[in-house]
């Protein structure tokens, strides 16, 4: 999906087709686009080839007067075993073309047009346009990193009352998505410190210092989660083994208990002279036997705590 943004007073807004120094972003590149980007635009192939490698980490490029930059931005997935994780924003300009190119339909870049709106932000240069691109990013791993709490607080409660796995597996898969967002900012980190050495542009030294400041919150609390997962997935996996060694415990303790009367009803039930052969109270006498003995073994493993 193509879309034009023009930057005026009021924030970006939509144009109908390019103007100059307007920002074009495509989402989902079909066929056509991809054509339009390399044959029209005349952007090197490379970096489109780059920008689509799913696995691309952040970094600055400059091939023949283009710009490329690439940062990780946070992406909501539709795939229940990894709910968040990141992809690649490919950002292309030269003079007065500037293009962001994503693989991926996200809030985020939706989101950012309609905060230029809301707080009439306008666009000084490319490079003011890549660093509010990189805050936006950094709010919104804030954003989902919230989101990934209150998941992991409710897997918490329902540990609490069960023994199975599928709640270990769903922090698994969170730690898994944490995991993804500190490799992400760390890289976003390293490409801002790379733009912020740059000498070729005038930066907004308050633009700079919010985009410091996020970045560094959002490294701060994705490592503060996953610690704290770390911890919880450890300790719930010692109580789970240790609530299924108690059950363990217990079923052993009934089959003591129960063998007891089998060992006596069968010695006594073969067919070779006893004691009781002749006696015609010898049922009962086996059965106050096999009950006292019973009664002695479930006192001592009440004694011992076990049940």
């Amino acid at each position: 999906m193509r879309t034009y943004f023009k930057n005026n007073h009021s924030g970006l807004v939509v144009s109908e087709q390019w103007e100059q120094n307007s920002w074009i972003s495509i989402e989902n590149p079909t066929e056509s686009e991809r054509q339009y980007l390399l044959e029209e635009l005349q952007i090197p192939e490379s970096f489109y080839n780059d920008i689509e490698d799913i696995d691309e980490r952040p970094r600055i490029e400059v091939e023949n007067g283009w710009y490329l930059i690439i940062l990780r931005i946070p992406y909501k997935n539709t795939d229940l075993k990894l709910p968040f994780t990141t992809v690649p924003l490919g950002v292309v300009f030269k003079d007065d073309i500037f293009v962001s190119i994503c693989f991926y339909e996200t809030e985020m870049l939706h989101d950012f047009v309609f905060y230029t709106q809301r707080k009439n932000v306008t666009i000084k240069n490319n490079f003011d346009l890549v660093l509010k691109l990189l805050l936006s990013s950094s709010v919104w791993f804030l954003k989902y990193l919230k989101q990934v709490n209150q998941r992991i607080k409710l897997a918490e409660d329902n540990l609490e009352k069960s023994i199975k796995n599928e709640e270990l597996q769903t922090l698994l898969r969170l730690e898994k998505c944490l995991v993804y967002f500190i490799t992400s900012i760390k890289g976003n980190n390293v490409l801002f410190e790379r733009i912020k050495n740059l000498r070729t542009e005038h930066f907004d030294m308050d633009l700079i210092e919010d985009v410091d400041i996020e970045l560094k919150q959002a490294q701060e609390m994705s490592k503060i989660y996953s610690d704290i997962l770390s911890g919880m997935m450890d300790a719930y996996a010692s109580v789970i083994s240790n609530n299924l060694n108690v059950v363990m415990k217990r079923l052993t303790s009934i089959s003591i208990i129960l063998m007891i009367p089998t060992v006596i009803a069968s010695l006594y039930g073969m067919n070779v002279p006893n004691s009781l052969e002749n006696n015609p109270n010898g049922l009962w006498i086996v059965v106050i036997i096999s009950a006292v003995l019973s009664i002695t073994g479930v006192l001592l493993f009440k004694k011992k705590n076990f049940f």
